[in-house]
């Protein structure tokens, strides 16, 4: 029997960094994501795993057994193949039942978003993976990938939500947020895709007096999510990159990339890649296209 699963794609509008010591965050789930396709398999003990990109091409296919998913072994000829591994390693652990029967499984991913993107092709997998074996998401992503877990929220609703780590448990609070000026709101796409796992350990080696910048940080989300005029929400988030810019000791996009540019940009999620949002009284697609950057998206063709 087939069994089909499907997550959202996500993106970090404020709270980036800070969320992971206990900051207020604002997210948005994604009108992309990626299925997970679950058929028994005529090998046993043996993964058939085969990942397709959104048009369709192959960009990972690999097959390796039970044992290695028990033992969490190693290939340095793929790292991918290796993550895969350690992934499924602790979903076994927190449901040892699943690899008991010796049963194979052929198991397809489905990207409808290019993975190099940067939409969450961990977070939508691991929740995915989650959603079969009736685990828990947040608890698989803490003992295998790590991070703040925002992106598990997003994969799991279907609207905007503030999300918070309190005690390092997660807060998950659905918000109304559709502004009327969210014609104004583009997403643009930096041509290079950023490790988590990087950004996140630079982060921490940055960090200083965090503490008295969290509950800056939490104003500025709580003025993005209730601005009714696109001047308030454009000004919190440049005021939000001023912020992160003193903590992380680093020059703004807009700064680095985007001087002359007539609006607002915030960096989404992990600095210096993926995508960051543009907010512009004209439509900026040619800008960003005479810059050598075109993907630029729509707010309403992007969020959920």
């Amino acid at each position: 029997m087939k069994q089909t699963f499907y997550s959202n794609g996500k993106l970090l509008i404020t709270g980036e960094y800070v969320v992971l010591d206990g900051a207020q965050a604002f997210a948005l789930p994604t009108k992309f994501g990626q299925n997970l396709i679950v058929e028994k398999s005529e090998s046993e003990n043996t993964f058939q795993w085969t990942s397709f990109d959104s048009d369709n091409s192959i960009w990972f296919e690999s097959e390796f057994s039970f044992e290695d998913v028990f033992q969490k072994s190693e290939f340095e000829d793929s790292k991918i193949k290796t993550t895969l591994i350690e992934i499924l390693h602790h979903a076994h652990l927190l449901n040892p039942e699943f690899l008991k029967n010796g049963t194979g499984f052929k198991i397809t991913t489905q990207l409808t978003f290019p993975k190099f993107w940067g939409l969450g092709t961990s977070s939508t997998l691991i929740n995915n993976i989650a959603q079969w074996l009736e685990i828990d998401a947040f608890t698989l992503l803490k003992n295998s990938f790590g991070g703040s877990g925002y992106d598990i929220a997003c994969a799991q609703n279907n609207s905007p939500i503030i999300y918070q780590l309190i005690n390092e448990v997660p807060k998950i609070t659905p918000v109304l947020f559709n502004p009327d000026f969210n014609d104004k709101i583009y997403f643009v796409y930096l041509n290079q895709k950023q490790s988590s796992k990087t950004a996140i350990s630079n982060y921490y080696n940055k960090q200083a007096n965090i503490q008295k910048v969290i509950p800056v940080i939490d104003k500025i989300t709580n003025t993005v999510i209730h601005a009714t005029e696109p001047k308030t929400f454009a000004q919190a988030l440049q005021q939000h990159e001023i912020e992160m810019s003193n903590v992380l000791e680093s020059e703004t996009v807009k700064e680095v990339l985007f001087t002359d540019f007539k609006g607002v940009i915030k960096s989404l999620g992990a600095w210096g890649g993926d995508f960051v949002l543009a907010i512009s009284t004209e439509d900026p697609t040619a800008y960003f296209k005479e810059k050598g950057y075109k993907v630029i998206i729509p707010y309403k063709e992007m969020i959920l």
